[in-house]
């Protein structure tokens, strides 16, 4: 790929001119540049990064750089996905860089990294980072840097100790795993004198969200100007990491901070997307469909990521038609009243049926539907329920096309269902729910079991996993490179069932107890307790 990609780049910001004695770093986004330069996250890091003049910031990718400094300091990386681990160890190699943090030496970069998968559990990608920012950058990154400056001229592990004491910077080196056998489950994390016992996730509490720092044609989603409209997810579905892990919810102001960053993006482009896990729920939604509903803005192209159920009107999908936009996406989970209660759903069928009838009469052609199979406590009952809410949707918005997307449930850290392992049953529900909806003509996409198991794996996962990472990078990233893998390592880690399927007990200690969340084990437990009361099975015995 040449510099052509970096030319089509609309800077919605001035970068800084570096003084001379500014410090090299160099900012990764383990993929390619098209998938890279479309994740908000990475925009806005890169930018605060690029406007302070005592560094000199280049961009790398998978397949592309962009002004990499020599003899960089600094090395950061942005992770969204699990499996981009891969790319990870590959650009290390790639720039000379050994790939685990204790076999480098004063002559080789810091490396740092972030995002929504470190913060969850970075105990499987532990050994690779010397840093880890747990949470929000908006405040993490300036003291990280500032901080960084200050011990500048130390040795590594000076450097180490004294960022290991700033809030919400995680030094895996200083923190030791003690497990009750090899193949056992962990015990404790030790952490060396002098730092902190537990590192606290940091939380940005303002009301300007991000917006994109970026916009341009090379990007995955072409020419879009991004805009995160709210935080976190009032909700707070018991499985769901977007919603626990960012907790509290917090709102973009509409005149501070919505409106001046979208008339900002639409001098540079004509195509405006609105974030967040729960987009309509922002006090004033309905005022921001009409500023965007002006006549000023009649050309431009509207996407709006997953909206809650039960706030999908006729304004919303007429204003999304308006504004060339075919389709919505809504997440209902399940089609039984009985699991909705116990993931803490706050939806009826008959709102599930009244959203489907108004994005029809408002204009839109189909509707997508996120479930899920294999939610703790879920029956086969259940799966029909599913099945037959489906059939019911499509009698009563004919000629509007339904899809129904579904995964397998996955345990991720700091939520309710942390302790429960993927039900071994799930992959025969999703064949369940094939051959019941696509023979009325309902188009049912499952996501891959396989990638679910892998993806528990690596949530799950303590800091043994790091090995099994290192041989499966080598065998490819099928499920059976990752079986091949435990068996060669068998003996030196427990089997993939106590990470994948094992239900947790929740007096068990946990790989990341050591890093704080949002809320205490002690809720999360309660949680989980309210949970269960909705089951007719539970599969966790609860003291």
């Amino acid at each position: 790929m040449t510099a052509s990609v970096f030319s089509a780049e609309h800077l919605l910001f001035t970068p800084a001119v570096a003084h001379s004695d500014a410090i090299p770093v160099v900012f990764a986004f383990p993929n390619e540049y098209t998938v890279g330069i479309t994740s908000l996250g990475y925009q806005v890091i890169w930018a605060m990064l690029a406007q302070r003049s005592d560094l000199t910031v280049g961009r790398l990718f998978t397949d592309t750089t962009d002004g990499l400094p020599a003899n960089p300091e600094l090395m950061g990386f942005s992770v969204s996905w699990e499996l981009d681990y891969i790319n990870i160890l590959n650009l290390l190699e790639q720039q000379h860089i050994p790939i685990r943090s204790c076999d480098r030496t004063q002559a080789h970069p810091l490396i740092f990294g972030g995002g929504p998968v470190l913060t969850a559990n970075p105990e499987p990608f532990a050994d690779f980072f010397d840093i880890v920012l747990l949470g929000d950058g908006e405040d993490l990154i300036p003291t990280f840097i500032d901080t960084y400056q200050s011990v500048r001229t130390a040795n590594r592990q000076e450097q180490l100790r004294a960022l290991a004491q700033v809030p919400g910077i995680y030094i895996p080196s200083l923190y030791q795993p003690v497990y009750e056998t090899s193949t056992g489950p962990i015990s404790r994390v030790e952490p060396v004198s002098g730092v902190p016992a537990m590192v606290k996730k940091q939380t940005y509490r303002g009301n300007v969200l991000l917006a994109s720092t970026v916009v341009t044609e090379k990007a995955a989603w072409e020419n879009i100007f991004m805009v995160e409209v709210v935080r976190s997810c009032p909700e707070m579905c018991r499985f769901c990491l977007a919603s626990y892990l960012t907790l509290p919810f917090r709102t973009a102001s509409l005149d501070e901070s919505l409106i001046p960053a979208i008339e900002r993006g639409l001098q540079v482009t004509k195509r405006l997307g609105l974030l967040g896990a729960s987009v309509t729920q922002l006090p004033g939604f309905e005022a921001l469909l009409d500023y965007i509903n002006q006549p000023a803005y009649d050309d431009v192209r509207l996407s709006i990521a997953s909206v809650r159920t039960n706030t999908v009107n006729e304004k919303l999908a007429k204003t999304l038609v308006n504004h060339g936009t075919k389709s919505i996406t809504i997440a209902v989970e399940s089609g039984s009243e009985q699991v909705r209660q116990t993931i803490n759903k706050k939806l009826d069928t008959a709102d599930i049926e009244k959203a489907v009838i108004n994005a029809k009469t408002g204009g839109l052609s189909s509707v997508k539907l996120y479930g899920m199979a294999g939610i703790p406590g879920e029956t086969e009952t259940d799966l029909e329920a599913t099945a037959a809410m489906m059939l019911q949707l499509k009698k009563a918005a004919k000629g509007l096309r339904l899809t129904l997307g579904c995964s397998t449930f996955v345990p991720k850290a700091h939520t309710p269902f942390q302790w429960y392992g993927v039900n071994p049953k799930a992959e025969k529900r999703l064949k369940l729910l094939q051959k019941r909806l696509r023979s009325q003509g309902i188009d049912f996409r499952p996501e891959s079991y396989s990638w679910s198991v892998i993806q528990t794996l690596i949530s799950r996962g303590d800091r043994r996993i790091s090995q099994l990472l290192e041989l499966t990078r080598h065998y490819g990233d099928s499920l059976g490179s990752y079986r091949r893998a435990f068996k060669e390592l068998k003996g030196k880690m427990p089997p993939l069932d106590f990470y994948v399927h094992t239900d947790w007990p929740t007096d068990q200690p946990l790989p990341w107890d050591h890093l704080e969340g949002p809320l205490p084990k002690t809720t999360l437990i309660k949680h989980l307790q309210e949970a269960e009361t909705h089951m007719d099975d539970p599969r966790l015995t609860l003291a």
